[in-house]
C-alpha cells in the first residue's frame, strides 16, 4: 500500500509500505479520509518521543470495511484501542486504560495510508449522506466533546449560564467551541493569534474570534478551554478564569510553565487535564456530526495523501487558514 511515512524531523515520504493484516476481531478498513492533527505536527517536528521514526502517523480517519460480514460498511474510526476489562474500562473511563494504544503510535501504525486494521468495536457506522471527510472529524471534535462534558459536570448548575473562552482556533479549539454550543453553552469566545485563521473562523465558521490583545484584563470566564497547551496559553487561562471556574486543558504543546497556582488556589479554580475521549464520548460526537448539531462542518481543506508533505509544511509555516486539512488516499 501507499503511505505517508514520518522518517525524520520535518521529513515525510510518500512510499510503499506493507499492507496491514487484521488480527482476531479486527476489520480491514480502506481509508477514505484522514486529518492532520496537532499531535502529528509535534511528531513531524521531532517533539514527541512517543512517536519515533520511521512511523505512519495519522489517527483521525474514516473509510470502508473491506471483507467479512461487514464488507462495504462506511465507518469512522475511534483510534484509541483499550483492553475493555480493567477498572478504568469497566467504569466507562476507557480513555484512562493502563494498556491503551492509539494508532500512529507504536506498536500500531497510523492512518496516513491506504489501509488500516482496527478492532471491530472501534468502528462507528456512518450514514450514506455524511461525507467521509466530515466523519473523520469525530476524533478531533471528540476531544472537545469529552472536555466540555467534564467541565459542565464540574460547574454543576452554573453551566446553564456559563461564559466560555477557547484558546486556539485550530481543529481542537474549534471542535471545543462547537461542542460547547452543542452542549448548551452558547456564549463562546475563541482567541486565535493568526489573523488569516481568525478571519476564517469568523467568516466561515461563525465564531466570535478575537486576537489575544483583545482580551480585557478583567474579562473572566466560567470555562476556559486550552486547545494549545503552551506556557503562554496556560498563563492566559489562569488569568481569565473566574473564581470557582474551570480550566479544561487539552493541548500538549509543551510540558511545563504558565499556570498561576497561587491564584488558582486562592480562587478555587478547577484544573482538568483531558485526554482524548471515552468510547461513549466518541459515539456521541459522531451522532452530533451525523444529525447536524455541530453545524455544517464545511471548514475543511481536502487534498491527496500524496500532497501530505507539502501540507505539513504549510501548517508549520502558518499558511493554511483552514482549521483542518483532510488527506485522501488514492486521490
Amino acid at each position: 500500500m501507499k503511505a505517508l511515512v514520518y522518517e525524520a524531523p520535518e521529513t515525510l515520504a510518500y512510499r510503499d509500505m506493507p499492507d496491514p493484516t487484521p488480527g482476531p476481531d479486527e476489520e480491514l478498513i480502506r481509508i477514505e479520509a484522514v486529518g492532520i492533527c496537532g499531535s502529528d505536527m509535534h511528531a513531524y517536528l521531532g517533539h514527541d518521543e512517543r512517536r519515533p521514526a520511521p512511523l505512519i502517523l495519522g489517527h483521525e480517519a474514516s473509510g470502508v470495511i473491506t471483507g467479512g460480514p461487514r464488507d462495504g460498511e462506511r465507518v469512522t474510526i475511534n483510534p484509541l484501542v483499550t483492553c475493555g476489562t480493567c477498572p478504568a474500562c469497566q467504569a466507562g473511563r476507557d480513555n484512562l486504560c493502563a494498556s491503551r494504544q492509539i494508532i500512529s503510535m507504536p506498536p500500531r501504525e497510523g492512518a496516513f495510508a491506504e489501509w488500516v486494521a482496527m478492532p471491530a468495536r472501534n468502528l462507528v457506522t456512518v450514514p450514506d449522506d455524511v461525507s467521509f471527510a466530515k466523519a473523520a472529524l469525530a476524533e478531533p471534535i471528540g476531544c472537545g466533546w469529552h472536555a466540555v462534558r467534564l467541565g459542565r459536570a464540574a460547574l454543576g448548575d452554573a453551566a446553564a449560564s456559563a461564559r466560555a473562552l477557547v484558546l486556539g482556533g485550530g481543529a481542537i479549539g474549534l471542535g471545543g467551541a462547537l461542542s460547547l454550543s452543542a452542549q448548551g453553552i452558547t456564549d463562546v469566545t475563541v482567541v486565535e493569534p493568526n489573523p488569516t485563521r481568525r478571519t476564517y473562523l469568523r467568516e466561515r465558521c461563525g465564531q466570535n474570534a478575537i486576537a489575544p490583545d483583545q482580551l480585557g484584563a478583567g474579562d473572566l470566564f466560567d470555562i476556559v478551554l486550552d486547545g494549545v497547551g503552551f506556557a503562554a496559553t496556560r498563563a492566559t487561562a489562569s488569568r481569565h478564569t473566574r473564581p470557582g471556574g474551570v480550566i479544561l486543558h487539552i493541548g500538549l504543546g509543551e510540558n511545563t510553565g504558565g499556570l498561576d497556582i497561587r491564584r488558582m488556589t486562592l480562587q478555587e479554580i478547577t484544573f482538568i487535564g483531558t485526554y482524548t475521549y471515552t468510547a461513549e464520548d466518541f459515539r456521541q460526537t459522531a451522532a452530533a456530526i451525523f444529525d447536524g448539531r455541530l453545524g455544517p462542518l464545511d471548514w475543511l481543506d481536502q487534498r491527496p495523501l500524496s500532497d501530505g508533505a507539502v501540507s505539513f509544511s504549510e501548517i508549520r509555516s502558518g499558511k493554511s487558514p483552514a482549521p483542518k486539512i483532510i488527506l485522501t488516499p488514492g486521490a
